[in-house]
């Protein structure tokens, strides 16, 4: 009986693909997932699947070959960009006396690597036991022993394959436990954000792309960001002030094709924050041949998490990949209003890692989000006490002047904090007040 191999870095890829040549993208993307994952890419090979066997995926010809090219390159590790079913998954290590693991399983991988927060780990570990629970019955002879047997532990008995799915799913079920009060409190604090009345901004984007490196540049933080698919996986929120105001700025995890469902459920809470933004940085890595289907690749992604109705400004970074690129913004052209998430594509070109064409990006953010400053004088009457300190905590007071009639203040603030505060307190915005010159009403 076969018995699974603890090792597994050294990598044979299998591409399978149905009728016509496969995908150079999805190939060169399967192999920097496995890279990112750690492995040494020994060999890859492709395997045409018109009929899919139930058994092995792939047929008895190529499986041969598959064995041939492992021990030739000596891989002890078999990865499949595709899903597996349990039973094929065990028949391929049977078969091929290694190692075998299919998409999800290897994204999983990269995910427990990645993680640094407690949620971020409590979420792959969830996403793992899930994607395990269907996998337990393995090549394995220890888990068909029943326990029992012996004085004093005699009766019904129970398999080790039943102590380990019980075992499995009394850790998915405290780990469920853990991660609500986790969301809660992760949703206390986004309320707190909400009720700053700052508009909320979410970077997104293909994996890779540069959304840490941006991010990094436009707050001076210090998230992690490399070169490698998945390098960030747990949200990340600042503040960052722009010429006319403030927003809340959320780095999130990258997006790549057939993301499985397992991590689009497990990561549902860093998923909100792109859900329940004002606006989506949507970036792009400009030297990327492939950049059009990325694009398309995460519209379909942010359709499934239901964010695809939300306005997107995209900004093409990695522009110093590319020769005689220079920094510049492109408004729409189509005449489409610039709310429509899918007809304004706004773009802003530029290098974070260089720092160059951040201004121009923090200009677009500024109109896109309503920052433009207005300013003039506005009285209050004697019940908008709440109003009245709210504006002075926004440091938008310049002067005011109190009589039995209320408040005369004279005010400076963005154009956003102005209709956003004046529409909650009275209905409607500040901003047609000011520029009036008339009084709020009472």
């Amino acid at each position: 009986m076969f018995e699974r191999s603890k090792k597994g870095e050294t990598a044979l890829l299998i591409q399978p693909h149905a009728g016509g040549p496969p995908d150079d993208g999805a190939v060169e993307e399967f192999a920097d997932l496995a890279r990112s994952a750690g492995a040494t890419v020994a060999h890859m090979l492709t395997a045409r699947v018109d009929r899919p066997n139930p058994a092995t995926l792939i047929g008895s010809g190529k499986l041969e070959e598959v064995k041939a090219a492992a021990d030739a390159t000596g891989a002890d590790l078999i990865l499949v960009n595709h899903p597996l079913s349990p039973g094929q998954e065990r028949n391929l290590e049977k078969a091929l006396e290694r190692r075998v693991v299919d998409r999800t399983g290897l994204i999983l991988d990269i995910f427990a690597q990645r993680a640094r927060s407690h949620e971020g780990k409590l979420q792959v570990e969830l996403a793992q036991l899930r994607h395990m629970a269907t996998r337990l019955v393995r090549g394995w002879t220890h888990l068909e022993r029943q326990r029992g047997g012996s004085i004093g532990l005699r009766g019904p008995g129970e398999t080790q394959l039943e102590t380990d799915r019980r075992l499995l799913q009394k850790r998915v079920e405290q780990l469920q436990r853990r991660l609500e009060k986790v969301e809660v409190q992760r949703t206390q604090m986004r309320r707190a954000r909400v009720r700053s009345e700052l508009p909320r901004v979410a970077l997104v984007g293909y994996t890779n792309a540069g959304k840490s490196t941006l991010f990094n540049a436009l707050t001076g933080a210090d998230a992690y960001a490399a070169d490698l698919l998945f390098a960030t996986l747990d949200p990340t929120v600042r503040r960052i002030a722009l010429p006319g105001g403030s927003v809340v700025l959320a780095d999130t995890v990258g997006f790549v094709r057939d993301l499985p469902h397992e991590l689009v459920a497990a990561f549902r809470s860093t998923l909100a924050e792109a859900r329940e933004a004002d606006l989506l940085l949507h970036v792009i890595d400009a030297a990327d041949p492939l950049r059009d289907e990325r694009i398309a690749q995460v519209d379909a992604v942010l359709e499934e998490i239901g964010a695809g109705e939300i306005p997107q400004l995209l900004v093409y970074n990695k522009i110093d990949r590319i020769e005689g690129a220079q920094a510049r913004h492109d408004l729409p052209t189509d005449g489409h209003d610039h709310a429509h998430p899918k007809a304004a594509r706004e773009r802003v070109w530029l290098s974070a890692r260089d720092r160059d064409g951040l201004g121009l990006l923090r200009d677009a953010l500024g109109a896109r989000l309503g920052l433009r400053r207005v300013s003039g004088e506005v009285q209050l009457p004697p019940g908008a006490g709440r109003l009245r300190a709210r504006l002075h905590e926004l440091g938008a007071v310049l002067a005011e002047h109190h009589d039995e009639h209320g408040w005369t203040l004279s005010l400076d603030l963005a154009e956003a904090d102005a209709a956003r505060i004046v529409a909650h307190a009275y209905g409607e915005p500040l901003r047609p007040l000011l520029l009036e010159g008339a009084s709020a009403p009472t």
